[in-house]
């Protein structure tokens, strides 16, 4: 079966005028740089069925945009977008030479989930596949911790033809992320309420709990500076203190671990900060590193001792941010 269908069909719906002009371009260039980092480790006809199915997930986007709720859980019926996730990333990780760091903490948080404590990761975070390569390095061994991990997750995977289909199949508590919530001024109050909405929805997961949340502090993806040297983004005191304070009201005890992630090279994000949506997807096959570092106390860190309450947010912050960025390049070696 000709790959060359692919190119086809996307011409054909760009004629029709079904696809606008921005994400032919986007997901032609998408399909023929997945097609080319993939086609040694799986067969052209994968390749078709995996991107004829992508498009039409896609077009289904532009005829009837999904609307997620402020807690959106994974869709798994009648069609599994969590496993179509999972097998469109899949090909674009060299296992052999990935690896997962800290197995001994992921044991840990797996014993408090199964005790109904919960869970906060607070991480970075590098490309918009991220949810599906933590799933994918997790594998069998910790595949309840994958499954269950509930993502907190800004607009620009909620509203992005290209990005909807991989945000349906994960668990999300969506929130306006605070880099884009004053863009519009008219929309910044019901951006507001909602994320207060949101925040309520986060607050009785908490006390159910037994929930583990991925949190990426800085409200953004890490980017390469003008050195072309990836940089760990700061970390937002406002945005940890913000749900550390929600932690600190459950019910149920929660604990706290710094993730690491090292997936920059799978799906880069765009040199500069985008506002407008469809950002070009570039993707390479290659290694990736994931590590879960140890339970941290959120009381006691480097700067602690001040009495400065919003010193001490910052403090935070720095002390959280420096545990991954030590650990990124512990396990880049860069």
């Amino acid at each position: 079966m000709s790959s060359d269908l692919i190119i086809k069909k996307i011409e054909k719906l760009y004629n029709s005028k079904i696809l606008p002009k921005k994400y032919f371009d986007i997901l032609e260039n998408f399909y023929l740089g997945y097609k080319d980092q993939v086609k040694k480790v799986i067969s052209e006809e994968n390749i078709y069925n995996i991107f004829n199915t992508l498009i039409d997930l896609i077009l289904d986007q532009f005829k009837s945009p999904f609307i997620f709720d402020p807690y959106h859980q994974k869709v798994t019926k009648p069609f599994d977008y969590q496993k179509f996730g999972l097998d469109f990333v899949r090909p674009l990780i060299d296992f052999e030479n990935s690896k997962l760091f800290g197995e001994d903490n992921l044991q840990k948080i797996a014993k408090q989930l199964d005790n109904n404590e919960n869970v906060i990761l607070f991480a970075n975070h590098q490309s918009e596949l991220d949810p599906q390569a933590i799933g994918l390095l997790l594998g069998n061994k910790f595949k309840k911790v994958a499954d269950e991990m509930i993502f907190v997750a800004g607009e620009r995977v909620l509203t992005d033809p290209l990005a909807i289909p991989f945000s349906m199949g994960c668990n999300l508590l969506c929130i306006f992320s605070k880099r884009y919530i004053d863009i519009d001024p008219k929309l910044q109050h019901q951006k507001q309420i909602h994320n207060k909405k949101v925040m309520t929805l986060m607050s009785d997961l908490l006390h159910e709990g037994g929930k583990v949340i991925y949190v990426a502090p800085s409200g953004g993806r890490d980017r390469k500076d003008e050195n072309k040297k990836i940089q760990i983004a700061e970390f937002d005191p406002q945005s940890l203190e913000m749900f550390y304070l929600m932690c600190k009201k459950a019910k149920t005890p929660t604990h706290f671990y710094p993730l690491t992630l090292s997936t920059y090279e799978i799906a880069p994000p765009p040199e500069k900060i985008q506002i407008d949506l469809g950002e070009k997807r570039i993707v390479k096959r290659g290694s990736i590193f994931i590590s879960f570092s140890k339970e941290i106390d959120m009381e006691k860190f480097l700067g602690s001792e001040t009495a400065d309450k919003i010193e001490r947010r910052k403090n935070r912050a720095k002390y959280l941010h420096s545990i991954v960025k030590e650990e990124y390049r512990n396990i880049t070696k860069g």
